[in-house]
């Protein structure tokens, strides 16, 4: 039976976002990993883009919701928690999960599978994955731009990914492609753990620098984005940056009216 590991959520967005730790996180997804039995359990890790475009897209929203693990990685979640009655401690990123869990699981022997890429490019990010994460168990899977998550490359990653019973399998497709693939197969995947983590293995092998940690921690890691690739994130740092302002007005007054009907008062 399938590790039954659980966090304490902060409701935030319409989602039920796990209010722990990154070391909690990073352990507590190493035993489900490590655990035979059910069905595999999915993580997504919304920032500010993803709030935006769930907010525009209820069909979707009501999918993502469906997630085993929500963690926040966005620092505006974090500070927009503030609002919430409990808060979330900490950001969760899929690169910083995808790095701990490769690292362990190198060691401990949890087959891992990679679904993302750029065509052909399978051998070389094996070997790169090999270089950074010596004695890693892996397989990759490199499908073309016009992935179809229900359509034949998708029932493909499926067959490799049931080939192989890896422990974890990270998703690197972008969302929401990542997200639809997972939920669309989690019931047929022979695979303990999920995880749609977009860019992170880019990330994970050095293949793009993330910022200093100092602007991690500040919140300041889209303007180090955007300066790298103004031409790709512009619209999403700038433009769904100022749709997230409404949001989170919407959800100030969404919270404040939670707050005062716990009090017995009157919205």
């Amino acid at each position: 039976m399938k590790n039954q590991v659980t966090f304490p959520t902060v409701h935030l967005f319409g989602l039920d976002i796990c209010a722990t730790t990154f070391a909690d996180a990073a352990s507590g997804l190493l035993d489900v990993a490590s655990t035979d039995g059910g069905a595999a359990r999915i993580v997504v890790t919304p920032n500010v883009d993803h709030i935006v475009r769930l907010d525009a897209d209820a069909d979707f929203k009501t999918l993502y919701r469906r997630a085993d693990y929500i963690f926040a990685d966005g620092m505006p979640l974090i500070w927009a928690s503030r609002l919430a009655p409990a808060r979330l401690p900490e950001r969760v990123t899929g690169s910083d999960l995808l790095v701990a869990l490769a690292r362990v699981a190198s060691q401990q022997h949890i087959r891992i599978f990679v679904i993302g890429g750029m065509p052909g490019q399978e051998s070389m990010l094996t070997a790169a994955f090999a270089r950074v994460y010596p004695g890693i168990e892996l397989e990759i899977y490199c499908p073309s731009m016009k992935f179809d998550p229900q359509g034949e490359e998708g029932q493909e990653a499926l067959r490799r990914v049931n080939a192989f019973k890896p422990g974890i399998v990270f998703v690197c497709l972008g969302m929401p492609k990542q997200e639809r693939w997972a939920f669309a197969h989690r019931d047929a995947m022979q695979a303990q753990l999920v995880m749609c983590v977009g860019a992170a293995m880019e990330f994970a092998l050095g293949f793009k620098s993330r910022a200093p940690l100092w602007m991690q921690r500040a919140g300041l890691e889209w303007c180090w984005r955007l300066a790298s690739e103004p031409r790709r994130l512009w619209r999403r740092y700038i433009v769904q940056g100022s749709r997230f302002a409404g949001l989170l007005r919407r959800e100030w007054q969404q919270q404040k009216g939670v707050t005062t009907n716990n009090k017995g008062g009157v919205k």
